[in-house]
């Protein structure tokens, strides 16, 4: 009996502590311009009607396109990739090519092995120079989807069945060494209340991309507002939220290994005409050029959305993100993004320029020095 009590008493004061203990334990980041490595320049493929996913037959190839997914490809690449396989084997082809070795082409690929097909990758750039590699790494599976007013209401039914393909299947990596996928804590600061002088998604004169967030609510936990003083960050409005990151360096190798370990063999190659695709011993292909698809298939629907990266050195104690004054930060384990985001989804639209800037690569990495000065109270 005393036993029991004492035990029921080590509980109870063990729940009390746990309730006091609210504060969460967050590692500071180290920002400063000199742990500032290296700095990337990716074109989002952004397509106002969404996704280019259907069949088009050049001569004897048939070409199920997949492609134009603006900056959901990494998050929406195994529900796409889902779509184009099933066109691509309703023939039950013993051979499939893929063109392309970003996110789409990789995924595709790997999908079309699991359907009993010999894969081929032929693509200009395996996945440490393709476009891919530079995303920032975010599960945001409508990021400049398309257009609400072009897509129509169909689409939102078809993104929301790659949206949930795509996160069962990313299920697979995780607790893989290296932690190619991962959940994150993920903590919004503001300075002002809801309100208008909030940063918001659209600014005024923005195009209506579309929101399809809400259909997949029960995917992921609620955004939680935590109260004044309860975390190190300094701003009096917090909300913490938890999401899927890819280690994207980690992660395009386990993809890589997987599909070579399967038996894939890649082709380096460069395509300059559609008609050279129908030229390839496979006569399925799989089309995943990403941004290439602009100038391949001279596809104007392709807008470019351009996206810069800063990044700082990484730092293993640091687990989650963090979004203030127009700047995101995610720390994954090849190093610490920092992303200016100012202006919402019009951030770099219509923007091909792939040169870095350092200047603005600098102005990003001082906002995130300035909030972190005041970080737990420090100075």
């Amino acid at each position: 009996m005393e036993r029991r009590q004492l035990l029921s008493g080590s509980i109870a004061l063990g729940l009390a502590g746990c309730a006091h203990q609210t504060q969460p334990t967050l590692a500071p980041i180290r920002t400063s311009e000199d742990r500032l490595f290296d700095i990337t320049v990716c074109l989002r493929p952004f397509r106002a009607a969404g996704p280019r996913i259907e069949a088009e037959r050049i001569n004897d190839a048939l070409i199920i396109h997949n492609y134009g997914h603006g900056g959901s490809g990494w998050s929406l690449s195994w529900g796409s990739g889902t779509i184009a396989v099933k066109k691509a084997m309703a023939g039950s082809p013993k051979a499939i090519a893929v063109i392309g070795c970003g996110a789409l082409g990789l995924t595709a690929a790997t999908l079309a092995q699991r359907a009993g097909a010999k894969v081929t990758i032929y693509a200009k750039d395996l996945l440490p120079q393709a476009r891919s590699s530079r995303a920032t790494g975010s599960w945001t599976p409508d990021s400049r989807i398309a257009l609400a007013s072009v897509a129509g209401p169909g689409f939102g039914v078809l993104w929301e069945e790659m949206a949930r393909t795509s996160f069962k299947l990313y299920r697979q990596y995780l607790g893989l060494p290296g932690e190619p996928v991962e959940w994150i804590d993920r903590y919004n600061l503001f300075d002002e209340p809801e309100g208008p002088g909030r940063h918001s998604r659209r600014p005024p004169g923005a195009l209506d991309f579309a929101d399809y967030e809400d259909r997949i609510a029960d995917l992921t936990p609620r955004t939680e507002v935590l109260p004044p003083g309860s975390t190190p960050f300094p701003t009096p409005f917090v909300e913490r939220s938890e999401g899927i990151m890819f280690n994207v360096a980690d992660y395009g190798h386990t993809l890589m290994n997987d599909f070579r370990a399967a038996g894939g063999a890649i082709e380096i190659r460069e395509f300059h005409s559609p008609a050279e695709l129908a030229q390839l011993k496979e006569k399925v292909v799989i089309n995943c050029p990403g941004y290439g698809g602009r100038a391949l298939w001279q596809d104007e629907s392709i807008v470019p959305v351009r996206g810069q990266i800063s990044w700082l050195i990484p730092q293993p104690e640091v687990k989650y993100g963090v979004y203030y004054n127009g700047v995101f930060v995610l720390s994954r384990r090849d190093g610490i993004v920092v992303q200016a985001v100012e202006g919402g989804d019009m951030k770099g639209y219509g923007d091909d320029h792939e040169v870095p800037s350092r200047a603005e690569g600098e102005v990003a990495v001082a906002k995130v020095a300035a909030l972190y000065a005041r970080f737990g109270g420090a100075g």
